[in-house]
């Protein structure tokens, strides 16, 4: 008959306690191990060096002594003050040359040591490794430093490139879907195929091109490949030129858009290329016109200031809080969270690409705002005088 129960879970059996299984130390406890190593090798070929120095000293002390006592000829006290001098440096000597040494040591090998493993750490795609930075000025710390920085540099690049991936793959996702949906829905005969489904389904197309051709621009000027046709650009004309481009959209809005360029002294030129110029200022205008409501206004306005042309796109809008002024210049970034595509919200590239573009131009753009009041973008340039 069999037990009601195994005879392994009787309350009075002891339990056998198992034998622990091997793990394999973690990164840590291997990068640690892997620190000792090197220090230890390091340590091993200074030792050598020092006892070829030792060797080297004691031989050269015991040589000078010789002499010395044969040129003096004969003088048993001069012969004992001269090999015990002898014998005193060739032992302190040796001292001093391990004392050094051992500073040495800790001030070389071991900084060289950090750094190595570190490296070696980054190599398998730590970014996350720092080596410690050691109190004082010398070359070590310094290389501290900026392994250091570069490391920081490196994990902040790589968390970049997987945000843009994310946010590519996630502003793809939404007019592929809504184009495969309008698609399947004419084809089960859920819509009917009117001239409005039709351009409502090539809007989002559009915007596919789009987002394709800003991602385009940027990959570029990340290279620093991006083709610019430089000439000089007449600061009045080009201001003139997007006002016209875009008086009739902000008279429909009912919002004024102004263009101030008396202060700037005539014919004043900027070495740039026209094309991109003006399309990081429609932008600009694009973006005041989506923002600022009705009997708002926008105004461009082009001055000298400090020897370089100053251009401002200020609107009445609503404005942009301090704590997304920081982020306005990167990519894929709304200040709404909420908003999509829809009512003409673009991809969030605009001002990334206008940033990259500016740049190429040796200039700088920045922004300032007061929530709920005025937005202000300020580029400037070097100016160059036309002949």
């Amino acid at each position: 008959m069999k037990p009601d129960k195994d005879w392994r879970h009787y309350p009075g059996r002891i339990p056998r306690r198992r034998p622990k299984r091997w793990r394999r130390p973690d990164h840590a406890h291997w990068q640690g191990g892997e620190h000792l190593r090197k220090r230890r090798g390091m340590f091993f070929r200074f030792l050598a060096m020092f006892g070829l120095l030792v060797t080297l000293v004691a031989g050269g002390m015991t040589i000078v002594a010789l002499l010395i006592t044969r040129l003096v000829e004969g003088s048993p006290g001069t012969a004992v003050i001269v090999w015990v001098s002898g014998c005193g440096l060739a032992i302190a000597l040796p001292l001093l040359a391990a004392v050094l040494a051992f500073r040495t040591f800790r001030r070389v090998a071991n900084p060289l040591a950090a750094v190595m493993n570190a490296a070696d750490a980054v190599a398998e795609g730590d970014l996350s490794v720092r080596v410690p930075e050691f109190s004082g000025r010398n070359e070590f710390t310094r290389l501290a430093h900026s392994f250091n920085n570069m490391t920081e540099e490196l994990q902040r690049a790589d968390q970049q490139r997987r945000n843009l991936t994310a946010d590519v793959a996630h502003e793809l996702r939404t007019p592929l879907h809504i184009i495969q949906g309008n698609l399947e829905g004419v084809l089960d005969g859920v819509y009917d195929p009117t001239p409005d489904h039709i351009e409502a389904t090539l809007d989002e197309t559009r915007l596919l091109s789009r987002l394709v051709t800003d991602l385009h621009t940027l990959s570029l000027a990340d290279a620093g490949q991006l083709s610019l046709n430089l000439e000089p650009v007449n600061v009045a004309d080009l201001l003139a030129d997007v006002a016209t481009s875009f008086s009739g959209q902000a008279e429909a809005q009912g919002v004024a858009l102004q263009v101030e360029t008396a202060v700037l002294p005539p014919n004043t030129h900027i070495q740039g290329d026209a094309g991109r110029l003006d399309q990081v200022l429609s932008n600009l205008v694009v973006n005041a016109l989506r923002h600022t409501p009705e009997d708002g206004r926008i105004i461009l306005t082009a001055k000298l200031v400090d020897g370089s042309v100053q251009i401002q796109v200020t609107d009445t809008g609503e404005g942009i809080t301090e704590e997304d002024l920081p982020f306005v210049f990167e990519r894929f970034w709304r200040g709404d969270r909420a908003r999509t595509h829809s009512g003409g919200v673009g991809g969030g590239l605009g001002l990334a690409i206008a940033k990259q573009i500016i740049a190429a131009h040796n200039g700088k753009i920045t922004v300032s705002s007061i929530p709920h009041q005025a937005t202000t973008f300020t580029l400037s340039f070097p100016v160059e005088t036309a002949v």
